[in-house]
């Protein structure tokens, strides 16, 4: 039974999925490094949150871990390039928790404004001080949303609700988009210049870490608040205390540090203007549920050989599109696994063409999938997956190529898989009949119809009486059962390709056998 280690506390409604779907799970939480790197060399799944870091040391432990679930949004506790090169599926819950940040963020915002933290302390020290409260209206203010990713759009339907003006800063966001959010677009520094709030919902990397720090406090207005329900890291906190203590800035809070727990000798606990709450942005009941869920789903996937939703070191793939590609998926990895097991030599080159509606759709899953059964059956089981095969080929000097067409012959979509090695160059088409029946529908031009699944005993020969009797009566001898036979032929007499589905793998002595007959060419035994 496949293991899912689950590291940090998550909502039970992610545990029972993941137990009604037979895994094996083992719930644990602040796992000393020790016994963490002891269960998680048997596990095939991992699920945490911000607390467990996941190294590199740990990952070398995780002898047969397929991947990691960030039950929320960030994934900097997670050693992503160090899972890649393994092949290790790091996935997260982008939308599941959402509402809740947001929720927060306005939460955070609204308090500021209002001065709520200091008026109730105030108020439970029995006093009675209005007018050291006086605070300000959202109306008509300037709001500077910093990252415009799913959290930061709905910060701003929110805002433009109190009838803010909206500016936001966001390298990855046209104007265009913008456009339609109802939202200007401005770079970040006149946007720290102009707005009197701040919001960051940026992710950490190298190029946002310490974003905000002593010189773009300087920009800001001495009437500006900040709020920080991100990533802590986005923040220089030493130079965010000395502004606040100097008065340039009206007020800050901040939900994420740099370093969680927050350390009780923080010069953040005792700065003025400054409200501080301990990573409550996903704290809410539904947003546990959502991502724990989310997660725990996802990783049902990967471990059932299907791709991840929300794959941070794999291209995302929309839900409505998934549902589409998904038998492609499938499709393009059988077809993988065909032509490295038929071709001879060392591949050179792939090249994929795309045809009929399937061009219309993300293709990026599928040719990764179509190289993970290229290059499984060279490297071995469990060495190569959806999120390293592509690096893989890159490292082999395999050269990729992809390309689109709106015409597909008489299928509604169909691929085709060009194979170059330094002995010759292959061919096989795939396609799907119905909606999930995948099929071979092409082998180096000749017309077949092969279901690709199981084992195949796969031939070229000379079209003429006798072969195909003399191959099943050899078979049958040897207890081989024939369950499907496929004969694809360039005319009468001319050469053909023969395909024999069978029960049972054939035997690489019968195999021979089978390539000695006359009239035959080549031999192989192709396992899907």
């Amino acid at each position: 039974m496949k293991k899912v280690l689950i590291a940090d506390p998550v909502a039970k409604e992610g545990i029972e999925t993941l137990r009604a779907a037979g895994l094996e799970v083992d719930a644990a939480k602040s796992l000393p490094l020790d016994e963490l790197k002891e269960r998680i060399a048997e596990a095939e799944g991992l699920i945490v949150r911000s607390e467990t870091k996941v190294t590199a040391e740990i990952l070398d432990a995780a002898k047969q871990l397929r991947v990691i679930g960030r039950a929320g949004v960030g994934v900097d506790n997670i050693d992503v390039s160090a899972a890649t090169q393994r092949g290790i599926v790091v996935l997260n819950s982008p939308e599941g928790n959402t509402i809740a940040a947001c929720e927060h963020t306005w939460s955070l915002l609204l308090a500021l404004a209002r001065n709520v933290p200091d008026a109730v302390a105030s108020l439970r020290a029995g006093e009675w001080k209005r007018s050291q409260f006086v605070g300000v209206e959202l109306y008509s203010k300037t709001i500077g949303i910093i990252g415009l990713g799913k959290i930061g759009r709905e910060v701003a339907k929110r805002a433009r609700a109190f009838e803010m003006r909206v500016i936001a800063y966001d390298p990855f966001i046209t104007r265009q988009q913008a456009d339609r959010l109802g939202v200007e677009i401005d770079e970040l520094d006149p946007l720290l210049e102009r707005a009197d709030f701040i919001t960051l919902h940026m992710p950490l990397t190298k190029d946002t870490q310490r974003l905000l720090c002593k010189e773009r406090f300087e920009k800001m207005k001495p009437t500006a608040y900040l709020i920080n329900a991100a990533r802590g890291g986005l923040i220089c906190e030493d130079d965010l205390v000395e502004a606040l203590n100097a008065g340039k800035l009206a007020g800050a809070a901040l939900d994420v540090f740099k370093e969680e727990p927050l350390p009780p000798e923080s010069p953040l606990i005792a700065c003025p203007r400054l409200i501080l709450t301990p990573h409550l942005g996903a704290s809410t009941r539904e947003a546990q549920i959502g991502v724990a869920v989310d997660v725990a789903e996802q990783i049902v996937d990967v471990l059932d050989g299907k791709p991840a939703r929300s794959a941070v070191n794999m291209p995302f793939i929309p839900s409505e599109v998934l549902s589409v590609i998904e038998p492609y998926i499938q499709l393009a990895e059988k077809v993988g696994r065909l032509q490295v097991q038929r071709a001879e030599g060392r591949v050179e080159s792939v090249d994929v063409v795309y045809a009929g509606d399937l061009a219309e759709h993300e293709i990026g899953p599928i040719t990764r999938s179509l190289l993970k059964g290229l290059l499984e059956p060279m490297l071995g089981s469990g060495t190569v997956t959806f999120v390293n095969a592509p690096l893989l080929a890159e490292q082999r000097g395999i050269k990729v190529t992809e390309s689109k067409t709106p015409i597909s012959e008489d299928y509604a979509s169909l691929i085709r898989v060009t194979v170059q090695t330094d002995k010759g160059r292959h061919i096989v088409s795939g396609t799907l009949f119905g909606k999930r029946d995948i099929r071979i529908i092409e082998i180096d031009g000749y017309r077949v119809d092969v279901e690709p699944q199981g084992y195949a005993l796969m031939s070229r020969h000379i079209d003429k009486p006798g072969i195909v009797g003399r191959v099943g009566s050899l078979l049958g001898e040897n207890g081989i059962n024939i369950a499907g036979m496929h004969v694809g032929r360039a005319g009468r007499g001319e050469e053909a390709v023969m395909i024999l589905n069978v029960d049972n793998p054939v035997p690489p002595e019968l195999v021979a056998q089978v390539a000695e007959q006359e009239g035959m060419i080549n031999a192989k035994l192709v396992e899907f």
